[in-house]
Order: C-alpha cells, then sequence, then structure tokens
C-alpha cells in the first residue's frame, strides 16, 4: 500500500537524497514533503480528466436547501446545473456531476505514482539542492512522463460498447 512518505520518498531518490524516515521529523526533507505534497498532488490530479480519479456525484441540496459543490472535488468536467462559485444553481432535486476529485494515494495507479514522484522531485529541488541542471532534467523527464500517463490512462478501456443500435446491427 502505497503512502504519501513513501511517494515523497520516491522523489527524494530522483533527487539522489536519503529517502524519508518520518513525515514528522525536523529534516528540511520532510518540511518539504509536508508543506507541498497536498497542493502538488491536487493540481497534478485536476491537470487531466484522469479515468482513475474522475467521478460522477450525485448531489443534494444542503440544510440551507443550496447544492455545494463537495470539497474533494477538484475540477468539474460537467454538471447538469450552473456553478458559481462552490454553489450550483438548478431547479431540479438533484445535480449530477462528473468531476475529479482527491484519490487516496493508494488507489494510484502506477503510471501516475511515477508522474506524481518526478512532479514531487521537481517541486522539491531548488530549495533542496538549488542545482539549476537536475530541474531542466527532471522538467524534461516530467513533460515525458505526462505524455505517457495520459497515453496509458485514456487508452483504459472502459467502455461497455454500443448495445442494440440498429446501424451496427444492420453491419453484421
Amino acid at each position: 500500500m502505497l503512502t504519501k512518505q513513501d511517494l515523497c520518498s520516491m522523489a527524494l531518490l530522483k533527487l539522489g537524497e536519503k529517502p524519508l524516515t518520518s513525515l514528522n521529523s525536523d529534516e528540511a526533507s520532510a518540511q518539504l514533503a509536508r508543506t507541498l505534497y497536498d497542493t502538488t498532488i491536487d493540481a497534478l490530479l485536476s491537470g487531466h480528466p484522469w479515468r482513475f480519479a474522475t467521478q460522477t456525484l450525485s448531489i443534494e441540496r444542503n440544510q440551507d436547501n443550496e447544492f455545494v459543490v463537495p470539497e474533494n472535488v477538484l475540477r468539474v468536467l460537467r454538471c447538469s446545473g450552473h456553478i458559481y462559485g462552490n454553489k450550483i444553481l438548478s431547479d431540479s432535486n438533484c445535480v449530477r456531476m462528473l468531476a475529479v476529485t482527491r484519490t487516496e494515494t493508494d488507489k494510484f495507479p502506477s503510471y501516475f505514482v511515477s508522474l506524481a514522484a518526478t512532479k514531487l522531485a521537481l517541486e522539491f529541488c531548488i530549495p533542496l539542492t538549488g542545482n539549476q541542471q537536475t530541474l531542466r532534467m527532471l522538467i524534461s523527464l516530467y513533460e515525458s512522463e505526462f505524455q505517457t500517463a495520459k497515453f496509458i490512462d485514456s487508452t483504459t478501456d472502459t467502455n461497455c460498447g454500443i448495445d442494440n443500435f440498429s446501424l451496427i446491427n444492420a453491419r453484421f
């Protein structure tokens, strides 16, 4: 089971640093991990409609009779209402939403784990090493891994196919 500490340790290893012994230690690398992990992963998740992080949500009205975008939603892909800030305007009793949501680290597929470790290494690079050459190398690696991860994610088959469609049935 992959943890935040494991992912941050992978990032540190990409920089040639020692892995973390604890996220709660006073080491500079642990302080960076605590500070940058959540925002970096949220930004990475919201940067693409990753299939593993995309969910269809049904949202009910709250006690104030309003629809509110859930806190775990990072990016709304489609919504049956109109979004203003964190509120959704709709005349219906239930709003349906397709959204990229915060996902636990242990649910990341392997292609995303490598990408996330590289992105974290990018964020950690200058504060820990100050090495511009390493930063440029990590940027190049990140861009390549991002394209590969998007390709793998987009070619993961989740479609059920089209059943009972007269034009397709006529061909056979």
